[in-house]
């Protein structure tokens, strides 16, 4: 669909932080770009705001990126907020019918709203080419996220929802399938025969940050390893593709998706769970999780989460990935490594021998690093490592404005299909059924450590 056509985007949940946070400087960093694109932006929610409030809202989110004059004016002269209890049948009714197609509906909701309000949605006409977009998680295991792709079925066809995950902002991903397949050095090597272990690492300094409602009745397994983790992998480990279509994409990802199981197949020896107590990162105190504002200690709430799986194909078969994220740690890292394997034989008379090479991809900033081994300074027969550091462009947008895009452009590259999002649960619902039922110990780490020890390589 052109950018020119207009489309309005329906935001359910619009009152939320979601929506202030990321949804309209998304749409503000698109229209920075591609200020002739035409959007209609109508907020729903239950909160009682005025059309002022709310023309102020998307104003100061515009502000934040920044958007040029003529898109903000054209912007703002066009959108408007609905006051609407998104669970009453005849409320909702009454904001759809207020709108004009081609349609995206965005829940920016919890995902047990989200398929109520998709449920009283099956008996409301939608304007034709009507899309859906939502947010991670997709169901809360294997079983609802199928009964859930079910029920969105019965409303559009799969080329019509939109499983968001911004980790997957066109820039991650055709930085990593630039690097894979347009470079004739990698090719031959990128496989088990030359790499010996692959981590995925997405540590974060940040703590809870006043995000108990959340947070606490999901963990750090099922907010960033359940979805974004393994996503990344799948594009990571991906065969080679025709072309940049949505569907050779998301063929090629499912495909690892569905070879994926957990290293030996024993949730208990494959993962490791642990929350933060009291420490200090920087110069902020931070409280131990368990004292942190709304959060119920009972819950057993992971702040820390690591799970090895491998992918059982030709190319990747008895190499573990190393899938990890958590809170309040010292430093964050954000990082695909990938460690190759030591040479056959290395020559007799070096008086040192090195770590492994490995190549660093930086998810946050864009970055690609080779660590090699070539002859330290001073004694040529001693062995060291240099690095070599390669800045990668910026994202031309926020990654919520490169999913946005492709949203409103009907383009599926970006969203995660259903056979997909159910491969993802079954992946790790063995992992949470374990730790539910306590086989897996929940250790602890002081915030602003590296997490507890001997959790990953030393040389990671």
């Amino acid at each position: 669909m052109a950018a020119e056509t207009p489309v309005t985007l329906l935001i359910l949940g619009a009152g939320g932080d979601l929506t202030h946070r990321l949804l309209l400087p998304g749409i503000g960093s698109l229209l920075n770009i591609e200020p002739s694109r035409k959007v209609r932006i109508v907020g729903a929610d239950r909160a009682d705001l005025t059309a002022v409030q709310w023309k102020k809202r998307v104003e100061d989110a515009f502000g934040t990126v920044p958007v040029p004059a003529r898109p903000t004016r054209s912007t703002l002269s066009k959108t408007r907020y609905q006051q609407t209890d998104l669970l009453d049948p005849e409320q909702l009714a009454a904001l759809i019918a207020g709108c004009q197609g081609p349609l995206v509906i965005y829940f920016a909701l919890p995902p047990a709203v989200s398929m109520k309000v998709c449920e009283l949605l099956e008996d409301i006409d939608l304007p034709d080419d009507t899309r859906l977009a939502l947010e991670k998680p997709f169901g809360g295991d294997e079983k609802s996220a199928r009964t859930f792709n079910t029920q969105l079925h019965r409303l559009v066809s799969e080329e019509r929802i939109f499983r968001v995950d911004h980790f997957l902002g066109r820039s991650t991903v055709l930085n990593l399938i630039g690097l894979r397949f347009a470079n004739r050095i990698l090719q031959p090597i990128w496989s088990a025969e030359h790499i010996e272990r692959v981590e995925i690492i997405y540590d974060e300094d940040l703590a809870l940050e006043g995000r108990a409602g959340y947070y606490d009745r999901t963990g750090a397994l099922r907010d960033m390893l359940q979805s974004h983790l393994l996503q990344v992998l799948s594009v990571f480990a991906m065969e080679s593709v025709a072309d940049l279509s949505a569907k050779e994409v998301q063929d090629q990802k499912a495909q690892v998706l569905r070879a994926t199981r957990l290293w030996g197949g024993s949730p208990k020896r494959s993962s490791k769970r642990a929350r933060y107590t009291a420490g200090q990162i920087g110069r902020r105190k931070i409280p131990a999780y368990t004292r942190e504002k709304g959060v119920d200690p009972s819950r057993e709430t992971e702040t820390l989460a690591q799970v090895q799986v491998e992918v059982r194909n030709n190319r990747w078969a008895g190499i573990p990935f190393t899938l990890r994220s958590g809170k309040a740690l010292g430093t964050p890292r954000k990082q695909v490594i990938a460690y190759f394997r030591p040479v056959p034989h290395l020559p007799d008379g070096f008086d040192n021998a090195a770590a492994p090479d490995k190549l660093i991809i930086d998810l946050k900033p864009g970055a690609v690093s080779f660590v090699l081994t070539m002859n330290a300074e001073g004694s040529p027969m001693d062995l060291e490592q240099k690095t070599l550091r390669a800045e990668l462009a910026p994202g031309w947008m926020l990654p919520y404005g490169e999913v946005l895009r492709e949203v409103l452009d009907g383009d599926n590259l970006l969203s995660v299909r259903s056979d997909a999002a159910e491969s993802c649960w079954r992946i790790m619902d063995p992992v949470l059924k374990a730790w539910k039922a306590g086989r897996v110990p929940m250790e602890t780490y002081p915030a602003g450590s590296t997490g507890p020890e001997g959790w990953l390589p030393e040389d990671s």
